[in-house]
């Protein structure tokens, strides 16, 4: 069974293909002959050894990959969810070891497996499950009602342009960062105003909003330099981990997206708004597994819009 995995961390060039042994379905487990795994920043923090540490409980190959899309081909005993054998899912994947999406065949937990969006193929399927769901816990993390506003930077990304569409689909109103070339895009996405990203960001969105915004989700990792545009008492979430000093009565919470694998009602429910309308798929380009290292190559070198995929 082909993967797309590192033997020794590096590059973009240390990713090859390498062989895996076959795996099957246990109990309350589903087998997906993955077609399609979407291409993220904490994939190459696997590939390069940012995470040397926690990798060294498991022998190499490390396969990256937190997103997959397929065909469920082996079903557990104890299956409850309703997935079926032939289903086209999509899943949310917690790499470890050889255990990445970038693989043909991996098995999970059956509530990490979702249907795909009716509609939607392989490659657009994948591009939703992990980057939706954290986009989904930052919005629960930040806590936000109907009527309030919420700052979104890096909202081009795929991360931050979920978090508009689901935010908007929830009755906020949205302010959200973009260069130039991405304004138009931004605005698409549904945010209420669109102020010029940068590192002056927040005093941009304190121009519209004298007061401060009651939430701001960080998917630009800016961190202390986007404090500032959220008002007294309000809400910050990030994604890296990040944890403010504490200052103006602000709630700081980090976005890990891990806590959501097996969260089947809530990837479901984005599965739900993809078909709606409220959420839309973006792919930027598909590689083939034999070029993956092409693909971490473009998404470092910045500036793609929508998700790179490899396709199996």
């Amino acid at each position: 069974m082909r993967a797309v995995g590192v033997n020794v961390h590096g590059g973009p060039e240390a990713l090859e293909v390498v062989d895996l042994p076959e795996v099957h379905a246990g109990p309350g487990q589903v087998r997906i002959r993955v077609h399609a795994a979407a291409v993220n920043p904490t994939d190459t923090m696997v590939r390069n050894g940012s995470r040397a540490e926690q990798q060294k409980i498991d022998p190499p190959p490390y396969v990256p990959g937190m997103d997959a899309a397929g065909i469920v081909d082996e079903v557990g005993s104890g299956v409850s969810t309703g997935v079926q054998v032939g289903d086209a899912v999509m899943a949310i994947v917690v790499p470890q070891g050889s255990h990445g999406a970038y693989r043909e065949q991996i098995v999970l937990e059956a509530r990490s497996v979702v249907p795909a969006p009716a509609g939607a193929t392989h490659v657009e399927a994948c591009t939703l499950p992990m980057n939706g769901l954290t986009a989904r816990l930052s919005l629960d993390l930040l806590g936000l009602s109907p009527g309030q506003t919420l700052a979104v930077t890096g909202a081009a990304g795929a991360y931050g342009g979920y978090v508009v569409q689901l935010a908007k689909a929830e009755g906020l109103t949205v302010i959200a960062d973009a260069s130039e070339a991405d304004h138009e895009l931004v605005a698409s996405l549904g945010a209420d105003i669109v102020v010029r990203r940068g590192d002056d960001v927040a005093s941009r969105i304190r121009e519209h909003v004298p007061n401060g915004v009651d939430g701001l989700a960080d998917g630009a990792v800016q961190n202390e330099l986007v404090i500032a545009a959220v008002r007294d008492g309000g809400a910050f979430t990030a994604v890296r981990g990040f944890l403010g000093e504490p200052q103006r009565g602000i709630r700081f919470t980090a976005t890990w997206v891990r806590t959501y694998d097996g969260e089947f009602e809530k990837l479901n429910r984005l599965r739900e708004q993809v078909e709606s309308g409220a959420v839309t798929l973006r792919v930027a380009d598909v590689y083939p597994a034999e070029r993956a290292g092409e693909a971490h190559q473009r998404l470092e070198a910045g500036g793609t819009r929508g998700r790179l995929v490899i396709a199996f």
